[in-house]
């Protein structure tokens, strides 16, 4: 079996997990990690996490690589994507999880330095594709270049309105997610352009904005402009969970609110919904895989107005999804 030749440009939560999940696939190669930190520090990063814990493949480095388990991956500080070696190391597919290259312009200087396609681990800007698995990429015709992975939120909240959608239909609706802190807040107060993630992280609950409902239309283009959201930063480090309440077009019951979604678990979307019972909380979905895991329990309904809730890893549940998109595309 011919292995696709991956390359990461931007090692940081998404980019180790999503190595960490690629590494378990049989048709990927990581062939190249492109980061401006020095090779001993991303190696030590890649070993230990302290939300996942340590990673059990034997890492070592020098100055122009790391080696995992033996194999040999090349490491580059390259600012410029440009600049970077893809067509020489026939790479087939860049993960580009910076945040920083989210356009046609920026993703498509890996295109131009040779490499055949690009996922954004990120919501792209302009007419890029975005995709969530089990709920669009079946849209996908293998023509396309840079595609988006959309964003965790969206990967955890599309899911549950594709049930709820398809099975009552959807009128209009709002989601809130309260989320794990990310690094894009501080962990003391200091300055930033969002005022609120200006102050300590795990300290308060940090209101703050999300595109993920809207998001939502990109891949259920019936949804378009029926959904809005906000987040609620809270500290904890790693585990979010997304409250979404919607009008519906009928009627429903909470038993059959969860019957159809627990019919979309065990069917369709099974290996992206799970079905959940237990009376969870949200460290015990640290490391599922799943994009969305339904809390049954948290259901309600009033007519039709309806409320569901799911939890999802927002860094190890993306990632997997990541993984999963870079094998299709290359399917």
């Amino acid at each position: 079996m011919e292995k696709i030749r991956v390359a990461i440009n931007g090692f940081g939560r998404i980019g180790r997990l999503s190595f960490r999940r690629m590494m378990e696939k049989d048709n990927i190669e990581i062939v190249a990690i492109n980061d401006l930190t020095d090779n001993a520090t991303l190696a030590h990063l890649l070993k230990y996490d302290s939300v996942h814990g340590r990673f059990g493949e034997e890492i070592l480095s020098d100055s122009e690589s790391l080696t995992v388990n033996g194999h040999k991956i090349h490491a580059f500080a390259e600012r410029d994507p440009k600049n970077l070696p893809w067509r020489d190391l026939a790479i087939d597919v860049v993960l580009e999880s910076t945040g920083r290259f989210v356009d046609e312009a920026g993703a498509g200087m890996h295109l131009q330095a040779g490499c055949k396609k690009v996922v954004i681990s990120a919501p792209a800007k302009g007419n890029i594709p975005t995709v969530v698995i089990g709920v669009n990429e079946d849209t996908l015709t293998g023509s396309e270049t840079i595609v988006s992975n959309a964003s965790c939120t969206t990967n955890c909240l599309a899911p549950m309105a594709k049930v709820l959608d398809d099975v009552f239909g959807i009128e209009k609706g709002y989601m809130t997610t309260i989320h794990a802190y990310t690094a894009d807040q501080n962990l003391q107060d200091a300055p930033h352009s969002d005022l609120r993630r200006a102050r300590a992280a795990a300290l308060s609950i940090v209101p703050t904005s999300t595109g993920a409902a809207k998001a939502v239309g990109l891949v259920l283009p019936q949804l378009k402009g029926k959904l809005d959201g906000n987040a609620m930063r809270v500290p904890t480090p790693d585990g979010s969970i997304t409250d979404l309440t919607v009008v519906l077009k009928k009627a429903a019951t909470v038993e059959e609110i969860n019957n159809a979604i627990k019919a979309a678990a065990d069917g369709p979307l099974k290996g992206v919904l799970e079905y959940c019972t237990d009376e969870i909380v949200s460290i015990d979905i640290i490391g599922n895989p799943h994009s969305c895991i339904f809390d049954s329990k948290l259901t309600s309904a009033n007519g039709n107005l309806v409320k569901v809730v799911g939890w999802y890893d927002n860094e190890y549940g993306y990632s997997s999804r990541i993984a999963d998109l870079i094998g299709m595309l290359m399917a």
